[in-house]
């Protein structure tokens, strides 16, 4: 028995699917994907009742309109989309009742970049390779999402949650990333990890899933030769030929040629995908 079908009318920018992704296939080339904001993603699913990583909906910058053919439970959480259901205002970090044939909708948020949207008993669209998040570098997985689709609705796992929880339980992006040593920091030169956390940088216009492109001061390299491609990880500070960083975001390709002078803290890494073209970026140590 199914959940009924979540009718597709309309996505703004880029709206996908995600879950807790393909961690662990890295060494046959599948990026792991997953949400940029996954504490946000996480707080979404407990409120409407679904199981941990259960499928949801990334939407950039809103714009996103969906219209239920059954009653259900939805909750947005993640950068603070303004949101209605039919002609009413619709709480954020809360559970709220989508009926039949209602229509959700998200406005463009005032901060942040990525809401998420978790509906009673998850996407069920057909996963791949154990996951049903979409991966916009590899394209592994579900389609990015469209106007017209129809995408089914799973069985509810439990009751929405009946308590409001903080919209952002991170709060909100500060711009201050903790990030640890990287593995090749000896073709950067002996003070490259400081330079990184003396550097201030905005985000660059080509920001996206795959990384976190910086524009500020190029990095010192002593040695611009490339590396033979090496596993990368998650939060990697790669410092390519232009000496300007970019960190490795959940859809980076598997291996890379470039050395990684630090690696942000998993405890960060959600901010990095809340942050907009412009804003600032500071590194310091992890302690």
């Amino acid at each position: 028995m199914t959940g009924g079908v979540l009718e597709v009318l309309a996505t703004g920018p880029l709206c996908t699917v995600q879950d807790h992704g393909r961690p662990g296939l890295a060494h046959l080339g599948v990026p792991r994907a997953g949400p940029l904001d996954r504490p946000a993603a996480d707080l979404a699913n407990r409120l409407v009742g679904n199981r941990p990583g259960a499928a949801l909906l990334e939407v950039v910058l809103g714009g996103l309109e969906l219209r239920a053919t059954v009653d259900t439970w939805v909750a947005v959480t993640g950068a603070p989309a303004p949101a209605a259901v039919g002609r009413r205002s619709a709480g954020l970090a809360r559970a709220e009742r989508l009926p039949a044939g209602a229509v959700l909708r998200l406005g463009a948020p005032a901060t942040g970049v990525r809401s998420y949207v978790a509906v009673a008993g998850g996407v069920d669209v057909a996963p791949v390779l154990g996951s049903r998040s979409t991966d916009t570098l590899a394209e592994v997985g579900p389609p990015v999402v469209a106007p017209g689709q129809r995408l089914p609705l799973g069985s509810p796992a439990g009751p929405p949650a009946a308590v409001e929880a903080p919209v952002a339980p991170t709060g909100p992006p500060t711009g201050l990333l903790r990030v640890h040593p990287g593995p090749r920091l000896e073709r950067l030169g002996p003070h490259a990890l400081a330079e990184l956390c003396a550097t201030a940088y905005v985000v660059g216009a080509e920001a996206d899933r795959v990384g976190l492109r910086l524009d500020g001061p190029p990095l010192t390299r002593a040695d611009a030769g490339e590396l033979p491609s090496e596993g990368m990880v998650l939060g990697s500070v790669q410092v390519p030929p232009s000496g300007r960083p970019v960190v490795f975001l959940a859809d980076h390709p598997p291996t890379g040629g470039y050395p990684v002078v630090a690696v942000v803290d998993p405890r960060d890494l959600w901010q990095c995908g809340q942050l907009r073209p412009g804003e600032p970026v500071r590194f310091t140590r992890a302690r």
